[in-house]
């Protein structure tokens, strides 16, 4: 009787960014001042033994803390994805990210490749340093996804959860499940090492990786709050901004002076993307609204897609 062939484990790619994941503190108990993006890669990967003598690849692709996040990070990641997933014999990619512009990291990466295959983030909300580090659970339930047979887009593994590039939001400042997607919830649950999904992975037509070799636009995101003036939308028009995003109170609303100004600069040509401060649902439509609304987008989510728009018509 011949044996059964041996069960071949797909192979993973890890591409490092910095974030907390890599941070260190002086000392266990310090969760909180410690320094971002002070490990490499495979400090990370010798934290996790589960993951020794698996077929991985790692990469340090960058060395940041993500609030530090640029087009310039941005280009040299989405082409090494982009790289990676194109070898047949890889079957994901892992990124390793801060969570301070995580939401927009994975927006962007699925709005550009639309992968596929899978591509998950994930980080630490504690440093690598501390007593309980939540990055090398993470890190494997992340490499546990991007092994899953069918799964594909961009998520984000983070606590146990799977979220989706488009829904996915830092939800709290220092808690270790501070990542959520709003009313949409989980695309999937990491449970014992093994992924549980619970609706469709993300989707959707690829911008193309060409379109970040365009120049990036200037796009900023203003705030309607109590007092809001039209003043910082002036002074942006005069220095050319390119487009605006503007986080409106309740359901996308705007105090009337910076609506004003607003109006005024959409008629000047300059795009205006409108969506809410409110940490969780859409901003949906009135009847009489003058500004385009940005559906469930965060704001800084709403920064990307116009910033993506703007490259793709070349401005």
């Amino acid at each position: 009787m011949q044996s059964p062939e041996p069960q071949t484990v797909a192979r993973i790619v890890i591409l490092a960014t910095g974030g907390t994941i890599a941070g260190t503190a002086a000392t266990a108990t310090d969760s909180l001042g410690y320094s971002a993006a002070q490990l490499g890669i495979a400090q990370l990967l010798a934290a996790v033994p589960a993951l020794a003598g698996q077929p991985i690849e790692a990469e340090q692709v960058a060395q940041i803390d993500s609030k530090d996040m640029g087009m310039e990070v941005w280009r040299s990641l989405t082409r090494r994805v982009a790289h990676h997933l194109a070898r047949p014999e890889v079957s994901g990619v892992v990124v390793t990210h801060g969570t301070d512009t995580l939401e927009e990291t994975a927006y962007l990466l699925q709005r550009v490749l639309a992968p596929s295959k899978p591509v998950v983030l994930t980080g630490a909300m504690r440093p690598a340093t501390a007593v309980q580090a939540d990055g090398p659970q993470n890190l494997l339930d992340a490499v546990a996804l991007a092994r899953e047979p069918g799964a594909a887009g961009v998520c984000v593994v983070f606590a146990g959860s799977v979220f989706g590039a488009f829904d996915v939001r830092k939800r709290h400042t220092h808690r270790l499940d501070a990542l959520g997607a709003g009313d949409d919830g989980a695309i999937a649950l990491i449970e014992g090492g093994g992924v549980r999904r619970l609706r469709d992975w993300p989707a959707g037509l690829p911008l193309g990786i060409e379109v970040l070799e365009r120049p990036e636009p200037w796009v900023e995101i203003v705030i309607s709050h109590a007092g809001a003036s039209g003043a910082v939308v002036e002074a942006l028009r005069a220095q050319g901004v390119d487009g605006l995003v503007v986080a409106g109170t309740g359901n996308g609303s705007l105090h009337s002076a910076l609506e004003a100004a607003l109006r005024t600069a959409q008629a000047a040509g300059v795009p205006v993307q409108r969506c809410t401060r409110v940490a969780d649902g859409a901003v949906l439509p009135t009847g009489h609204d003058a500004l385009p609304i940005s559906d469930a987008r965060t704001p800084a989510q709403a920064r990307i897609e116009l910033m993506l728009t703007l490259m793709a018509r070349g401005a």
